[in-house]
């Protein structure tokens, strides 16, 4: 009798070459996605990458029918430019990536902000071009309240900055990286601090402060246009520091799977129109979208009373980990189909 076709899949992520010559499944922070593979016929293996062995990488993937990819924008002080061609590559000839790299560059940029301003999740956005620009905008923005500068592309609160002017020429300014403390600077000093992310014609997206952080970040998971979990967290990274006294540590984030009844109203208006209005703004067909991705909302000042407002703040696509339980099942099936469809390209 003849043995079953199993799909070939490649799970990526970073690590050196130790790790990539050890590249055990059980070891991996990975471990049960690639139990939940093989649970249901798919042979999923370890691809650990790195730039020194890019071309041995680029071969392995040649090998299999789909690939995906968990890997930040920096990673150990490189970017993803040398990743991004050879997913490319391998997606030109036949293999199933996600997130295509033409799929993050479409939504899991910053730019998001932008292009959903006008939307029901969307907000008061700007994007700063240069440090000219900055200079001469943002005087008028903060004199109406306080501000959030991100860099085009970042993880982990790198390159986050609120803003808020606290009286004539003085200005308290925050890194979102974590251990970062409020400093009251002069608006010169706030111009030095973000020069760095205008190099190499770099751009910076300004979102105004949502008073309502406090109440905590909402992370719906999604795996294509279904949401598959959640996980709230206290996001202290921003929190004003009373005076004489340090910001709170960041909370940890909980997880949940879909049916949480606190984010229920989140999920319908997720599923039943704003993915949809999401794919419209960016390009990406419904079909395409990442087979798993997150987008990070929070509490927006209320126009009614009866009604939750919800800001996007973030849409994730690059190294979406980790992630719910209950997400996990919904994305081996959804891989598992697109790898038995043949798809290929771009997702």
């Amino acid at each position: 009798m003849s043995t079953p076709h199993r799909p070939r899949l490649a799970i990526l992520y970073p690590g050196d070459r130790v790790a990539r010559n050890r590249s055990d499944p059980a070891e991996s922070r990975f471990a049960g996605l690639f139990e939940a593979f093989a649970a249901a016929g798919v042979a999923a293996v370890p691809a650990v990458y790195n730039d020194d062995f890019a071309d041995e990488v680029q071969r392995q993937l040649a090998q299999v029918q789909g690939v995906l990819v968990w890997h930040n924008p920096m990673e150990g002080g490189r970017n993803r430019d040398r990743l991004d061609a050879l997913l490319r590559d391998v997606a030109a000839r036949g293999v199933f990536v996600s997130t295509h790299p033409d799929t993050l560059l479409q939504m899991g940029t910053k730019d998001v902000l932008l292009s959903v301003q006008d939307l029901p999740f969307g907000s008061d956005v700007h994007r700063v071009e240069g440090l000219a620009q900055l200079q001469s905008d943002l005087p008028g923005r903060l004199a109406r309240g306080a501000r959030v500068l991100k860099q085009h592309r970042g993880h982990s609160g790198i390159g986050v900055w609120r803003i808020e002017q606290r009286g004539p020429g003085a200005f308290a300014l925050r890194h979102a990286q974590r251990g970062a403390e409020e400093a009251v600077v002069d608006f010169a000093t706030v111009l030095k601090q973000l020069a760095p992310y205008f190099e190499g014609a770099g751009t910076m997206v300004d979102q105004a402060w949502q008073p309502r952080m406090t109440e905590g970040m909402t992370r719906a998971y999604l795996v294509r246009d279904r949401v598959a979990g959640f996980g709230h967290q206290a996001v202290n990274a921003l929190y004003p520091a009373a005076d004489g006294a340090k910001a709170p540590a960041p909370g940890p984030r909980l997880y949940s799977g879909a049916d949480d009844p606190r984010f229920q109203d989140l999920r319908q208006r997720l599923e039943q129109g704003w993915v949809d209005l999401l794919c419209k703004r960016v390009g990406v067909r419904p079909d395409a979208l990442p087979l798993l991705w997150d987008a990070d909302f929070l509490p927006g000042q209320r126009e009614d009373a009866d009604a939750e407002r919800y800001v996007l703040c973030e849409v994730n696509v690059s190294s979406v980990s980790p992630f719910p339980e209950s997400a996990r099942i919904p994305l081996v099936l959804a891989t598992r189909a697109a790898l038995a469809a043949g798809n290929a390209g771009i997702s």
